[in-house]
């Protein structure tokens, strides 16, 4: 079994894990943690109360940041004709069409977010079995299946971050850096927040969220009471 570090072991020490502690107090200690040589990222874990086994019960959707994600995403973006010249405008890094899908089949994968307007997608979806396990398929359902390509490549581009609740119940999403101001990274938790509630299901009964926790990318989790959020 590893070994945790000594400086995880010296936050762990500064972190009651039994307490839940008020959201802005949690951001504070934080941000009061020995930080890694490298501008961690800060994540949040919800446990929801609901059953991802069910369709109508599976929580997926993607939110803008309002300070970003604090991470320059890569795009591709699959389009032809003035799409393309648009995808290419609003600042893609790569457009194509069935020469972008063989690059990508080949093996090429140097991008973190797919783009493509809807009837590029009978191209698109010969990929599924590369694209999919990445999370990186194109989704109407967070906005990556679009007409409308410069207004996803900017979204994405301000720090858009897409989450979709795993079988055990929980959503995992990026909320910025450890070199965000506390204020920044409350802002940008209250949207999460707020895009989850939106997205409750109708079937799921009893306490939606039933569990918090914020941490960085080396960070011990610390537990967020859900009073307030």
């Amino acid at each position: 079994m590893a070994k945790s570090g000594k400086t995880y072991r010296a936050n762990r020490a500064k972190v009651d894990s039994l307490r839940k502690y008020p959201l802005a107090e949690a951001i504070d200690l934080l941000k009061s943690l020995t930080p890694a040589k490298f501008d961690e990222s800060v994540d949040i874990a919800v446990r929801l109360g609901v059953d991802p086994r069910h369709a109508d019960q599976m929580v997926r959707g993607a939110q803008v940041l309002p300070n970003g994600s604090g991470k320059s995403a890569r795009i591709v973006v699959f389009a032809k004709g003035e799409k393309e010249i648009e995808a290419r405008d609003a600042g893609a890094d790569f457009v194509g069409g069935e020469d972008l899908a063989k690059k990508i089949s080949d093996g090429w994968l140097d991008f973190d977010k797919a783009i493509a307007t809807p009837d590029m997608m009978g191209v698109v979806g010969k990929l599924g079995r590369v694209l999919g396990p990445r999370g990186l398929m194109p989704n109407p359902k967070v906005g990556t299946v679009t007409f409308d390509i410069a207004r996803a490549v900017q979204e994405i581009k301000a720090g858009k971050v897409e989450f979709r609740v795993e079988k055990a119940g929980i959503v995992h999403v990026p909320v910025g850096r450890l070199s965000f101001s506390a204020e920044k990274l409350l802002e940008n938790i209250a949207a999460i927040v707020e895009a989850l509630n939106k997205l409750k299901p109708a079937s799921s009964k009893g306490n939606y969220m039933r569990g918090f926790t914020v941490a960085s990318t080396m960070g011990p989790g610390i537990r967020v009471d859900l009073n307030s959020l």
